[in-house]
């Protein structure tokens, strides 16, 4: 095989194990959340809600839960306990922490839980894991452009294969 499409293809595998607490986290509270909004219902100076119904508790611990759990599975597989530890919690909690802050502005825009906002969609808990996640590694341009072009491609394969089964009521 050529080296280039070798060395393309490690470049992927690195930033989706790199990735994998954040990616983890974000699915989790998705799939694990409900209950008590993280805004606890409450609105914002402009009249409308905070955050919103979408973003719980319940989901935000369960996915920082994950993301810190993958992240300590993926210290013990390098030798770095600690790092990894400290890495899936940043990555995790960033991941939930950049999809508040989407919602968050996502009702300041007026558009309702459920409606698209492109790109913001597709990137604001990738934002958020980066920026918690960079306090703990540096993070190279290259690698947050390749975090930010595989995410989108992921993201969206994954809300189709979700709408296409019935598990989301919208493809994006």
């Amino acid at each position: 095989m050529n080296p280039d499409i070798i060395n393309i293809l490690n470049m992927i595998a690195y930033v989706i194990y790199f990735m994998l607490p954040a990616y983890l986290a974000n699915v989790s509270a998705l799939t694990f959340g409900g209950g008590v909004p993280l805004d606890f219902g409450h609105d914002f100076r402009d009249g409308r809600r905070i955050l919103g119904d979408g973003v719980t508790w319940r989901g935000t611990i369960i996915g920082t839960l994950i993301g810190t759990l993958i992240g300590l599975i993926q210290g013990i597989i390098s030798g770095n306990i600690l790092q990894g530890l400290l890495l899936g919690f940043t990555l995790g909690a960033g991941a939930l922490l950049g999809d508040a802050a989407g919602s968050f502005i996502k009702r300041r825009l007026n558009i309702s839980r459920g409606r698209p906002a492109p790109i913001l969609d597709q990137l604001d808990f990738v934002v958020g894991a980066l920026l918690l996640s960079s306090l703990i590694v540096p993070l190279e341009p290259v690698l947050i452009l390749l975090v930010l072009l595989i995410t989108i491609i992921l993201h969206l394969s994954a809300n189709i294969l979700a709408y296409s089964m019935g598990i989301k009521e919208v493809w994006y």
